[in-house]
Protein backbone atom coordinates (compact mmCIF):
# COMPACT_ATOMS: atom_id res chain seq x y z
CA UNK A 1 0.00 0.00 0.00
CA UNK A 2 2.72 2.25 0.61
CA UNK A 3 4.54 1.62 -2.27
CA UNK A 4 1.32 2.48 -4.39
CA UNK A 5 0.80 5.53 -2.58
CA UNK A 6 4.49 6.61 -3.33
CA UNK A 7 3.81 5.56 -7.12
CA UNK A 8 0.95 7.93 -7.44
CA UNK A 9 2.73 10.58 -5.76
CA UNK A 10 5.54 10.39 -8.28
CA UNK A 11 2.95 9.79 -11.33
CA UNK A 12 1.20 13.37 -9.94
CA UNK A 13 4.62 14.98 -10.02
CA UNK A 14 5.85 13.50 -13.31
CA UNK A 15 1.96 15.00 -14.73
CA UNK A 16 2.22 17.82 -13.42
CA UNK A 17 5.56 18.80 -14.83
CA UNK A 18 4.69 17.05 -17.98
CA UNK A 19 1.97 19.74 -18.09
CA UNK A 20 3.58 22.56 -17.05
CA UNK A 21 6.08 21.82 -19.91
CA UNK A 22 2.90 21.38 -22.38
CA UNK A 23 1.87 24.25 -21.44
CA UNK A 24 5.37 26.17 -22.33
CA UNK A 25 5.81 24.32 -25.37
CA UNK A 26 2.33 24.94 -26.50
CA UNK A 27 2.67 28.38 -26.00
CA UNK A 28 6.40 28.86 -27.86
CA UNK A 29 4.36 26.98 -30.64
CA UNK A 30 1.61 29.51 -30.61
CA UNK A 31 4.23 32.04 -30.92
CA UNK A 32 6.37 30.46 -33.50
CA UNK A 33 2.77 29.34 -35.41
CA UNK A 34 1.56 33.48 -35.24
CA UNK A 35 5.64 34.66 -36.59
CA UNK A 36 5.68 32.16 -39.72
CA UNK A 37 1.81 33.38 -40.66
CA UNK A 38 3.06 37.23 -40.43
CA UNK A 39 6.08 36.72 -42.22
CA UNK A 40 4.48 34.39 -45.02
CA UNK A 41 1.95 37.54 -45.16
CA UNK A 42 4.72 40.17 -45.59
CA UNK A 43 6.37 37.96 -48.23
CA UNK A 44 2.75 37.59 -49.96
CA UNK A 45 2.71 41.44 -49.86
CA UNK A 46 5.51 41.47 -51.45
CA UNK A 47 5.25 39.20 -53.93
CA UNK A 48 1.83 40.70 -55.35
CA UNK A 49 2.91 44.35 -55.01
CA UNK A 50 1.03 45.65 -58.04
CA UNK A 51 -1.83 44.42 -56.83
CA UNK A 52 -1.48 44.84 -53.85
CA UNK A 53 -0.98 48.48 -54.29
CA UNK A 54 -4.06 48.66 -56.36
CA UNK A 55 -6.01 47.19 -53.30
CA UNK A 56 -4.59 49.84 -51.43
CA UNK A 57 -5.38 53.08 -52.93
CA UNK A 58 -8.51 52.12 -53.67
CA UNK A 59 -9.58 51.16 -49.99
CA UNK A 60 -7.46 54.78 -49.23
CA UNK A 61 -9.75 56.89 -51.68
CA UNK A 62 -13.05 54.97 -49.70
CA UNK A 63 -11.54 55.79 -46.52
CA UNK A 64 -11.44 59.52 -48.11
CA UNK A 65 -14.84 59.59 -49.18
CA UNK A 66 -16.12 58.14 -45.92
CA UNK A 67 -14.25 61.32 -44.59
CA UNK A 68 -15.58 63.94 -46.68
CA UNK A 69 -18.81 62.73 -46.33
CA UNK A 70 -18.69 62.56 -42.57
CA UNK A 71 -17.12 66.08 -42.47
CA UNK A 72 -19.14 67.50 -45.31
CA UNK A 73 -22.10 66.61 -43.20
CA UNK A 74 -20.84 67.85 -39.79
CA UNK A 75 -19.64 71.10 -40.87
CA UNK A 76 -22.91 72.03 -42.85
CA UNK A 77 -24.58 71.25 -40.36
CA UNK A 78 -22.91 73.12 -37.59
CA UNK A 79 -23.47 76.13 -40.40
CA UNK A 80 -26.87 76.08 -40.91
CA UNK A 81 -27.15 75.60 -36.73
CA UNK A 82 -24.54 78.77 -36.60
CA UNK A 83 -26.97 80.78 -39.00
CA UNK A 84 -30.12 79.67 -36.89
CA UNK A 85 -28.28 81.02 -33.62
CA UNK A 86 -27.58 84.68 -35.52
CA UNK A 87 -31.34 84.92 -36.63
CA UNK A 88 -33.19 87.37 -34.46
CA UNK A 89 -37.16 88.40 -35.24
CA UNK A 90 -37.14 92.48 -35.80
CA UNK A 91 -40.72 93.74 -35.14
CA UNK A 92 -41.39 97.50 -36.27
CA UNK A 93 -43.11 99.89 -33.61
CA UNK A 94 -44.51 103.13 -34.22
CA UNK A 95 -41.92 106.12 -34.08
CA UNK A 96 -41.86 107.70 -30.92
CA UNK A 97 -43.25 104.91 -29.12
CA UNK A 98 -42.13 105.05 -25.25
CA UNK A 99 -39.96 102.72 -23.35
CA UNK A 100 -42.81 101.89 -21.07
CA UNK A 101 -44.84 101.19 -23.67
CA UNK A 102 -41.68 98.62 -25.26
CA UNK A 103 -41.22 97.33 -21.65
CA UNK A 104 -45.32 96.16 -21.50
CA UNK A 105 -44.79 94.61 -25.00
CA UNK A 106 -41.70 92.89 -23.95
CA UNK A 107 -43.39 91.37 -21.04
CA UNK A 108 -46.27 90.48 -22.95
CA UNK A 109 -44.08 88.23 -25.69
CA UNK A 110 -41.71 86.93 -23.07
CA UNK A 111 -44.88 84.70 -22.28
CA UNK A 112 -43.72 82.63 -25.11
CA UNK A 113 -41.77 79.70 -24.15
CA UNK A 114 -39.64 79.72 -27.79
CA UNK A 115 -38.37 83.27 -26.44
CA UNK A 116 -34.49 82.79 -25.78
CA UNK A 117 -34.05 86.90 -25.46
CA UNK A 118 -36.07 90.20 -26.40
CA UNK A 119 -33.99 93.62 -26.79
CA UNK A 120 -36.19 96.96 -27.82
CA UNK A 121 -35.07 99.87 -28.79
CA UNK A 122 -36.64 103.53 -29.21
CA UNK A 123 -36.71 105.86 -32.17
CA UNK A 124 -34.06 107.67 -29.90
CA UNK A 125 -31.57 104.92 -29.42
CA UNK A 126 -32.51 103.81 -33.07
CA UNK A 127 -31.26 107.50 -34.44
CA UNK A 128 -28.28 107.07 -31.94
CA UNK A 129 -27.07 103.72 -33.56
CA UNK A 130 -27.70 105.37 -37.14
CA UNK A 131 -24.71 108.15 -35.54
CA UNK A 132 -22.37 104.99 -34.88
CA UNK A 133 -23.13 103.37 -37.76
CA UNK A 134 -22.03 106.71 -40.14
CA UNK A 135 -19.54 108.00 -37.51
CA UNK A 136 -16.62 108.22 -40.47
CA UNK A 137 -19.19 109.68 -42.53
CA UNK A 138 -18.63 113.32 -42.46
CA UNK A 139 -20.22 114.54 -45.41
CA UNK A 140 -23.65 112.85 -43.12
CA UNK A 141 -23.12 114.11 -40.14
CA UNK A 142 -22.35 117.53 -40.95
CA UNK A 143 -25.30 118.29 -42.86
CA UNK A 144 -27.04 117.48 -39.39
CA UNK A 145 -28.89 120.29 -37.95
CA UNK A 146 -31.21 120.15 -34.85
CA UNK A 147 -34.42 120.52 -36.87
CA UNK A 148 -33.31 117.50 -39.34
CA UNK A 149 -32.32 115.38 -36.08
CA UNK A 150 -35.94 115.54 -34.64
CA UNK A 151 -37.39 114.80 -37.75
CA UNK A 152 -35.27 111.90 -38.56
CA UNK A 153 -36.32 110.70 -35.09
CA UNK A 154 -39.53 111.37 -35.71
CA UNK A 155 -39.93 109.14 -38.78
CA UNK A 156 -37.47 106.67 -37.29
CA UNK A 157 -39.57 103.54 -35.51
CA UNK A 158 -38.72 102.18 -32.49
CA UNK A 159 -38.01 98.13 -32.91
CA UNK A 160 -37.88 95.06 -30.68
CA UNK A 161 -35.39 92.54 -32.07
CA UNK A 162 -36.36 88.98 -30.56
CA UNK A 163 -33.99 85.78 -30.64
CA UNK A 164 -35.96 82.11 -30.15
CA UNK A 165 -34.89 78.81 -29.40
CA UNK A 166 -36.67 76.93 -32.95
CA UNK A 167 -37.15 79.46 -35.73
CA UNK A 168 -39.04 76.78 -37.11
CA UNK A 169 -41.53 77.37 -34.68
CA UNK A 170 -42.99 81.04 -35.08
CA UNK A 171 -46.65 80.12 -35.20
CA UNK A 172 -47.01 81.06 -31.79
CA UNK A 173 -44.99 84.45 -31.84
CA UNK A 174 -46.72 85.35 -34.96
CA UNK A 175 -50.31 84.86 -32.98
CA UNK A 176 -49.31 87.29 -30.23
CA UNK A 177 -47.78 89.67 -32.67
CA UNK A 178 -50.84 90.27 -34.93
CA UNK A 179 -53.80 89.23 -32.05
CA UNK A 180 -52.52 90.94 -28.76
CA UNK A 181 -54.12 94.62 -28.61
CA UNK A 182 -51.49 96.31 -27.62
CA UNK A 183 -49.25 95.05 -30.55
CA UNK A 184 -51.98 96.18 -32.94
CA UNK A 185 -51.94 99.31 -31.08
CA UNK A 186 -48.22 100.41 -31.86
CA UNK A 187 -47.16 97.83 -34.58
CA UNK A 188 -45.96 99.85 -37.71
CA UNK A 189 -48.24 98.76 -40.30
CA UNK A 190 -45.56 99.80 -43.23
CA UNK A 191 -43.02 97.66 -42.01
CA UNK A 192 -43.67 93.88 -41.48
CA UNK A 193 -41.86 91.33 -38.91
CA UNK A 194 -38.43 89.87 -40.56
CA UNK A 195 -39.76 86.68 -39.58
CA UNK A 196 -37.98 84.88 -42.96
CA UNK A 197 -34.78 86.61 -43.32
CA UNK A 198 -32.44 84.28 -44.04
CA UNK A 199 -34.82 81.36 -44.30
CA UNK A 200 -33.66 80.67 -47.72
CA UNK A 201 -30.24 80.92 -47.23
CA UNK A 202 -30.62 78.32 -43.88
CA UNK A 203 -33.03 75.82 -45.79
CA UNK A 204 -30.07 75.76 -48.86
CA UNK A 205 -27.40 74.68 -46.21
CA UNK A 206 -29.69 72.12 -44.85
CA UNK A 207 -30.85 70.46 -48.52
CA UNK A 208 -26.51 70.65 -49.31
CA UNK A 209 -25.85 68.91 -45.56
CA UNK A 210 -28.63 66.24 -46.82
CA UNK A 211 -26.97 65.74 -50.13
CA UNK A 212 -23.68 65.50 -48.93
CA UNK A 213 -24.58 63.16 -46.22
CA UNK A 214 -26.68 60.57 -49.02
CA UNK A 215 -24.38 61.31 -51.67
CA UNK A 216 -21.32 60.79 -49.82
CA UNK A 217 -22.55 57.37 -47.98
CA UNK A 218 -23.63 56.27 -51.85
CA UNK A 219 -20.54 57.10 -53.23
CA UNK A 220 -18.47 55.38 -50.24
CA UNK A 221 -20.43 52.24 -50.60
CA UNK A 222 -19.47 52.42 -54.17
CA UNK A 223 -15.92 52.47 -53.31
CA UNK A 224 -16.27 49.92 -50.73
CA UNK A 225 -17.54 47.44 -52.71
CA UNK A 226 -15.07 48.11 -55.41
CA UNK A 227 -12.50 47.89 -52.99
CA UNK A 228 -13.82 44.47 -51.63
CA UNK A 229 -13.80 42.88 -55.35
CA UNK A 230 -10.10 44.20 -55.89
CA UNK A 231 -8.76 42.61 -52.24
CA UNK A 232 -11.02 39.47 -53.44
CA UNK A 233 -9.88 39.07 -56.77
CA UNK A 234 -5.87 40.21 -55.13
CA UNK A 235 -6.37 37.02 -52.93
CA UNK A 236 -7.84 34.63 -55.30
CA UNK A 237 -4.96 35.60 -57.69
CA UNK A 238 -2.40 35.27 -54.27
CA UNK A 239 -4.44 31.79 -53.95
CA UNK A 240 -4.05 30.53 -57.26
CA UNK A 241 -0.17 31.29 -57.70
CA UNK A 242 0.50 29.36 -54.71
CA UNK A 243 -2.31 26.06 -54.93
CA UNK A 244 0.65 23.61 -54.85
CA UNK A 245 2.43 25.15 -51.59
CA UNK A 246 -1.33 25.50 -49.98
CA UNK A 247 -1.49 21.66 -51.40
CA UNK A 248 1.60 20.99 -49.82
CA UNK A 249 0.41 22.80 -46.24
CA UNK A 250 -2.41 20.48 -46.58
CA UNK A 251 -0.35 17.33 -47.22
CA UNK A 252 1.19 18.21 -43.87
CA UNK A 253 -1.86 18.69 -41.72
CA UNK A 254 -1.76 22.09 -41.75
CA UNK A 255 -4.92 23.41 -40.36
CA UNK A 256 -7.02 25.89 -41.99
CA UNK A 257 -6.10 28.76 -39.69
CA UNK A 258 -2.31 28.33 -41.17
CA UNK A 259 -3.37 28.52 -44.41
CA UNK A 260 -6.04 31.08 -43.99
CA UNK A 261 -3.30 33.68 -41.93
CA UNK A 262 -0.99 35.12 -44.47
CA UNK A 263 -3.87 36.14 -46.74
CA UNK A 264 -5.41 37.77 -44.04
CA UNK A 265 -2.41 39.55 -42.75
CA UNK A 266 -1.32 40.23 -46.26
CA UNK A 267 -5.13 41.80 -46.53
CA UNK A 268 -4.72 43.59 -43.10
CA UNK A 269 -1.64 45.19 -44.60
CA UNK A 270 -3.12 46.83 -47.08
CA UNK A 271 -5.54 48.42 -44.70
CA UNK A 272 -3.30 50.06 -42.65
CA UNK A 273 -1.52 51.09 -45.18
CA UNK A 274 -4.37 52.91 -46.89
CA UNK A 275 -5.70 54.09 -43.38
CA UNK A 276 -2.68 56.06 -43.16
CA UNK A 277 -2.31 57.13 -46.52
CA UNK A 278 -5.90 57.76 -46.35
CA UNK A 279 -5.34 59.70 -43.29
CA UNK A 280 -2.34 61.85 -44.22
CA UNK A 281 -4.06 63.52 -47.07
CA UNK A 282 -7.52 64.07 -45.51
CA UNK A 283 -5.67 65.68 -42.87
CA UNK A 284 -3.54 67.59 -45.00
CA UNK A 285 -6.72 68.31 -47.22
CA UNK A 286 -8.80 69.75 -44.76
CA UNK A 287 -6.16 72.47 -42.89
CA UNK A 288 -5.28 73.28 -46.50
CA UNK A 289 -9.23 73.84 -47.44
CA UNK A 290 -10.79 74.94 -44.04
CA UNK A 291 -9.44 78.57 -44.07
CA UNK A 292 -10.87 78.85 -47.81
CA UNK A 293 -14.05 77.31 -46.34
CA UNK A 294 -14.16 79.79 -43.23
CA UNK A 295 -14.03 82.96 -45.90
CA UNK A 296 -17.36 81.61 -46.97
CA UNK A 297 -19.18 81.72 -43.94
CA UNK A 298 -18.69 77.64 -43.16
CA UNK A 299 -18.46 76.76 -39.26
CA UNK A 300 -15.73 74.60 -39.42
CA UNK A 301 -14.85 75.07 -36.02
CA UNK A 302 -15.50 72.02 -34.66
CA UNK A 303 -13.89 70.10 -37.36
CA UNK A 304 -10.45 72.04 -36.61
CA UNK A 305 -10.72 71.46 -32.56
CA UNK A 306 -10.65 67.74 -33.43
CA UNK A 307 -8.01 68.02 -36.18
CA UNK A 308 -5.49 70.20 -33.72
CA UNK A 309 -6.02 67.83 -30.17
CA UNK A 310 -4.75 64.88 -28.83
CA UNK A 311 -7.74 63.58 -30.62
CA UNK A 312 -5.97 63.64 -33.90
CA UNK A 313 -4.20 60.35 -33.18
CA UNK A 314 -7.82 59.11 -32.16
CA UNK A 315 -8.70 60.03 -36.26
CA UNK A 316 -5.97 58.39 -37.49
CA UNK A 317 -5.97 55.12 -34.96
CA UNK A 318 -9.58 55.22 -37.39
CA UNK A 319 -8.62 55.29 -40.29
CA UNK A 320 -6.34 52.56 -39.71
CA UNK A 321 -8.81 50.52 -38.33
CA UNK A 322 -11.30 51.02 -41.19
CA UNK A 323 -8.71 49.64 -43.64
CA UNK A 324 -7.92 46.73 -41.16
CA UNK A 325 -11.76 45.65 -41.15
CA UNK A 326 -12.10 46.02 -44.44
CA UNK A 327 -9.33 43.68 -45.41
CA UNK A 328 -9.56 41.46 -43.30
CA UNK A 329 -13.44 40.74 -44.16
CA UNK A 330 -12.68 40.88 -48.30
CA UNK A 331 -9.41 38.40 -47.63
CA UNK A 332 -11.54 36.47 -45.34
CA UNK A 333 -14.17 36.19 -47.92
CA UNK A 334 -12.11 34.67 -50.63
CA UNK A 335 -10.35 32.23 -48.55
CA UNK A 336 -13.22 30.64 -46.95
CA UNK A 337 -14.63 29.99 -50.57
CA UNK A 338 -11.36 28.45 -51.30
CA UNK A 339 -11.27 26.51 -48.66
CA UNK A 340 -14.79 25.05 -48.99
CA UNK A 341 -14.11 24.38 -52.24
CA UNK A 342 -11.25 22.45 -51.41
Amino acid sequence: MVEKAEKEKKLKKVSKKSLKTMRRTHKRHVIREKARITKYGVKGFGRNIWLSTAATVVMAITLIILFVTIVASVILTNTAEMMKDKIDITIYFKPNTTAEVLDKLTETIKQDSNIKSVETSTSEDEYKKFLAENEGSDDILNILDDEMVEMMISKMQATMRIKVYDVDNLDSIKAIVEEDELFKANTDKSMAPTYDVNRTEINTITSWARIARTGGIILAGVFLVISVLIIFSTIRMAIFSRREEIYMMKLVGADKSFIRGPFLIEAEICGVIAGVVAGTVSYFGFRFMSPKLANYGIDVTSINNILESNKLILVFLAFVLAGIIIGRISARLAVSKYLHKS
